[in-house]
């Protein structure tokens, strides 16, 4: 997903387009992989003297609930990156070692049972870590 993307999802869902978030999707298009809210923090603050972690978060925190970006949660913390492009319902399998992810068609929703009565599902969350090809374990 481009900047321009990333700006017209926000644009379109009634998100005030500042020079800060014009930044920060910048910086998510302009990388492949992930960036925890330090990451995205230090980098932010290279350009924007006075600008507060909270700030970040709170802004990290908008744009995953718009579906403009997604959260991952790793082993060493929670990461984001620039919401998958992939038209249909998916999960993705994601290397550990150099966080390469690849989108695959299958939902461990479909045919679950036990969901108590009344309870009306949102969303979900599946992802599969281990180690890609080129890694190896």
């Amino acid at each position: 997903m481009n900047a321009e993307q990333i700006i017209q999802m926000m644009s379109e869902q009634g998100l005030r387009i500042t020079e800060q978030r014009r930044t920060l999707a910048e910086l998510f298009a302009g990388t492949d992989g992930y960036l925890t809210p330090k990451d995205v923090y230090e980098l932010m603050a290279q350009r924007y003297s006075g600008l507060s972690f909270d700030t970040v978060y709170r802004n990290l925190r908008i744009l995953q609930e718009m579906d403009v970006l997604e959260q991952f949660v790793f082993e060493d913390g929670i990461k984001f990156r620039a919401h998958c492009q992939e038209a249909h319902h998916h999960h993705h399998v994601i290397c550990l070692q150099c966080g390469t992810t690849i989108p695959f068609v299958f939902c461990p929703m479909e045919g679950i049972s036990g969901i108590p009565s009344g309870f009306t599902v949102v969303r979900h969350k599946f992802e599969v870590y281990g180690y890609c090809e080129a890694c190896g374990a």
